[in-house]
C-alpha cells in the first residue's frame, strides 16, 4: 500500500527545500551565499550533534614542531610564514575521520592532517587529509556523507551497506574511494603518510598578483602502509597504535619531518583549465603544474597535557594570514564557516583564548564577554571610536584575496570543463598509478568490504561503480564477492 503522505525534504521548520545536493551560489562557479539558510541550518545543527568530542576526526593525536622555509617562493606570496629563512612554531594533529574517540587507530579511513602555524601575522591554519581529493564537492552533502560512515540509528553499528549506498549514489566519490580502498587507506603510522591541503587556496604576492595553490606535505620517512589483515589484528592488539607510535618517536628523539611542496596555477589559467581546478574530487596533473619546494615541517615535541593541547586544539581554514586566501571551492567556502562554528559549539565562544589556540602575535579585537572569557577587555569596546581603539588599515592590509563573479542565484553543480567527469581520474589512479600488486590488494580490500553486510540493490550498484572506474577491476570485484 502506497502512502499519500509527501516525502519531500524540509527544513527543521517544515519548509520544503529545493535541493539536497547543491548549495546556493552566484552562478555555477560562484561563491556560496550567506542567505542559503538551509545550508547553514545543516552545518550548524551538524556541528552540535556531538558533545564534547569532535564530530568527525574525533580520534587523533599530535605534537608541536616548526616549519622552516628552505626555498624562495616570495614571487608567489607575501605571507610572512613563507618568506626565505623564516622559522615558525607549529602544532600538528593527525586523526581518523569516522571513528569516535575510543575507536581503533587502524580502521580503513582517511587520515586528517591539520597544521597550525603561529606566524608573526596571526595564526595560519591548514585542514587537510592524507589524500589529495575528497568524496564530495558540495557542502550540502557533507553532513549526509559523514552520517553514512558512522552508525545506524537502529543498531548503533557501523554499516558497510549504508556506506556503499551513499557512495554508489554519489559518483563523484569514485576518486577518493579508489584511494581509500588502496594501500594508503591504512597508513603504517602517521609518520609514514603524506598530508595534502586537497583544496585549492590562493596566494598573493607583494605586487598584488594572485595565484592558485595546492599544498603537498611529502613524508621524509617514506610512504608505508598496513595490509587489511595487519590492520585488523592491530585494531584488537593495540587500538592506540598510531597515537603510541608518534608519542614514542618524539620521546625518543626520532623527529618526523615532511617536505612542503606546492603546485602553482596562474590566476587567469583557472578560467580555462581542462579540469575545474576548484573541484575537490580532482587533482592537478603534475605534468601541467609541477611541484615547487617550499620548506621543511618538523615535529619535535610531545604535548604535556593531551586534553589541553590536542583535544582542545581548534583548526579552521578561515584563519588566512595576509598573502593567503580561499578559492571558489564550494567545500572550502563552507568550511570557512563550519569549522569555527564547530569550535564555538564544542569549546565555547572564547576558544581562541585557550593557550594552544592563541596567536603568538598581538591581538587587537573588539570581541568581548561570553562564557569562559579570561583575557580582560579594555575600553573602547566599539568601532568606530575617537578614544584610541584599534582601527582597520586597508592600505597595509588590502582586500586582495578576492575574485570576480557574476550570475543568477542557482542550486546546481559546477560547470563542466573539457576533461571533467567522475571516473577518469579514478581510472588513472587504479590503472596507471597502481602496479599489479597494489591492484590485487585493492580488489581484495573491496571484496572484503562489500562482503560484510552490503545488500541488494546496493551491491549491484557497487559492481557497476567499480566497472565505471575500471572494467577489469570491477569484474574481478564482482567475481570475488559472488564467489564464482
Amino acid at each position: 500500500m502506497t502512502s499519500d503522505k509527501p516525502n519531500h525534504t524540509t527544513t527543521d521548520a517544515g519548509i520544503p527545500v529545493t535541493s539536497d545536493e547543491h548549495s546556493l551560489t552566484i552562478g555555477p562557479n560562484g561563491p556560496i551565499l550567506l542567505n542559503d539558510h538551509y545550508l547553514i541550518e545543516q552545518m550548524a545543527n551538524f556541528n552540535r550533534e556531538r558533545i564534547p568530542e569532535r564530530q568527525p576526526h574525533a580520534k587523533g593525536g599530535g605534537g608541536f614542531g616548526r616549519f622552516e622555509v628552505t626555498h624562495d617562493v616570495s614571487k608567489y606570496t607575501k605571507a610572512a610564514v613563507f618568506q626565505p629563512g623564516t622559522t615558525t612554531e607549529t602544532l600538528m594533529r593527525f586523526s581518523t575521520v569516522a571513528g569516535e574517540r575510543g575507536s581503533p587507530d587502524t580502521w580503513r579511513d582517511p587520515r586528517g592532517f591539520s597544521i597550525k602555524f603561529y606566524t608573526t601575522e596571526g595564526n595560519f591554519d591548514m585542514v587537510g587529509n592524507n589524500t589529495p581529493v575528497f568524496f564530495i564537492r558540495d557542502p550540502m552533502k557533507f553532513q549526509h556523507f559523514i552520517r553514512s560512515q558512522k552508525r545506524r540509528a537502529d543498531t548503533n553499528l557501523r554499516d558497510h551497506d549504508m556506506q556503499w549506498d551513499f557512495w554508489t549514489l554519489s559518483p563523484e566519490s569514485a576518486h577518493q574511494v579508489a584511494w581509500l580502498m588502496g594501500d594508503r587507506g591504512i597508513p603504517k603510522t602517521w609518520r609514514h603518510m603524506n598530508g595534502y591541503s586537497s583544496h585549492t587556496y590562493m596566494w598573493i604576492n607583494a605586487e598584488g598578483e594572485r595565484f592558485w595553490v595546492k599544498y603537498h606535505f611529502k613524508t621524509d620517512q617514506g610512504i608505508d602502509f598496513l595490509t587489511q589483515e595487519e590492520a585488523d589484528k592491530m585494531a584488537g592488539a593495540d587500538a592506540d597504535y598510531h597515537t603510541r607510535d608518534l608519542y614514542q618517536a618524539l620521546k625518543n628523539g626520532d623527529h618526523p619531518s615532511w617536505t612542503l611542496k606546492v603546485q602553482i596555477m596562474p590566476f587567469e589559467e583557472a578560467k580555462t583549465y581542462r579540469y575545474n581546478p576548484f573541484d575537490l574530487t580532482k587533482v592537478w596533473p603534475h605534468a601541467d603544474y609541477p611541484m615547487i619546494e617550499v620548506g621543511k615541517l618538523i615535529l619535535d615535541r610531545n604535548p604535556t597535557d593531551y586534553h589541553t593541547e590536542i583535544e582542545q586544539a581548534a583548526f579552521e581554514p578561515n584563519n588566512m594570514v595576509p598573502g593567503t586566501g580561499l578559492s571558489p571551492d564550494k567545500m572550502l567556502l563552507a568550511r570557512g564557516f563550519s569549522y569555527a562554528d564547530a569550535h564555538r559549539a564544542r569549546l565555547g565562544v572564547n576558544y581562541k583564548q585557550i593557550p594552544v589556540n592563541s596567536p603568538k602575535s598581538p591581538v587587537h579585537s573588539y570581541t568581548k564577554d561570553g562564557a569562559m572569557r579570561v583575557q580582560n577587555v579594555t575600553d573602547p569596546v566599539y568601532a568606530p571610536n575617537s578614544k584610541g581603539g584599534p582601527s582597520a588599515d586597508a592600505e597595509r592590509y588590502p582586500m586582495d584575496n578576492t575574485w570576480e563573479v557574476s550570475g543568477d542565484f542557482v542550486r546546481t553543480a559546477y560547470t563542466l570543463r573539457r576533461d571533467d567527469d567522475d571516473w577518469g581520474q579514478a581510472h588513472t589512479l587504479v590503472r596507471e598509478v597502481m602496479d599489479d600488486a597494489q591492484r590485487d590488494r585493492l580488489v581484495s580490500n573491496v571484496v572484503g568490504h562489500l562482503s560484510d553486510g552490503v545488500t541488494e540493490p546496493v551491491l549491484q550498484r557497487a559492481f557497476e561503480y567499480w566497472r565505471n572506474i575500471d572494467q577489469e577491476v570491477g569484474d574481478r570485484i564482482a567475481k570475488g564477492v559472488k564467489g564464482g
